[in-house]
């Protein structure tokens, strides 16, 4: 099984998730399922009760709420983060594709990657 992605509504841009989709990812975003202005829990309990790892450029508090899933026993099926402005589209898209091409759903279960480490 293929890691399945969810970017909040930070990370999502149009033409990334179009070039995701074209390169046979399974990609939903915030806006496809009406979450724009919601809490950074709740988008990632949306994307744990999907089983998809959640894309985000908010490095901060997502990693602020892994570290409080951690340490209270609580399960997610991964956090990307990216940089804000620092890739293109394409540099995110070649990134995210080789990420899910090598990591198993298994392999990314509670941890968290660094777009800028898949380059």
């Amino acid at each position: 099984m293929q890691i399945r992605l969810y970017l909040d509504e930070d990370a999502m841009d149009n033409d990334l998730v179009r070039a995701l989709r074209l390169r046979g990812l399974d990609v939903i975003t915030a806006l496809d399922v009406g979450l724009i202005g919601s809490t950074d829990l709740d988008h990632l309990e949306h994307a744990i009760e999907r089983g998809r790892v959640l894309y985000s450029f908010n490095v901060s508090d997502f990693l602020n709420l892994h570290t409080q899933f951690l340490a209270t026993g609580r399960n997610h099926a991964g956090i990307v983060f990216g940089q804000q402005q620092r890739y293109s589209v394409g540099e995110q898209m070649r990134r995210m594709v080789r990420l899910v091409q090598m990591r198993s759903v298994e392999g990314m279960r509670n941890t968290v990657e660094f777009l800028s480490a898949w380059g």
